[in-house]
């Protein structure tokens, strides 16, 4: 089930940027709406980035074992 979880945060988080990006781009926002919308624009960019880089960790180990499914153990913190 984290799996399915994980999948809708980043789905969600996606969407919740490709919201601000167009309100951003709507250009009628003040300038401090403007500046939390990129903050907060930021905060989900990196959150989609972590979970692409977690899921190419996942892809690699699996090719590196001739795509059979093994035991390992796995640290989603551990940089690429």
């Amino acid at each position: 089930m984290a799996r399915k979880k994980a999948a809708v945060d980043f789905e969600q988080s996606l969407a919740e940027l490709h919201q601000l990006v167009e309100r951003l781009e709507a250009g009628e926002l003040s300038l401090e709406d403007s500046l939390a919308c990129f903050e907060q624009g930021i905060r989900l960019t990196r959150d989609c980035q972590a979970a692409l880089g977690r899921a190419e960790q996942k892809v690699q180990i699996l090719l590196a074992h001739g795509g059979t499914l093994e035991t390992a153990p796995f640290d989603a913190d551990a940089q690429p």
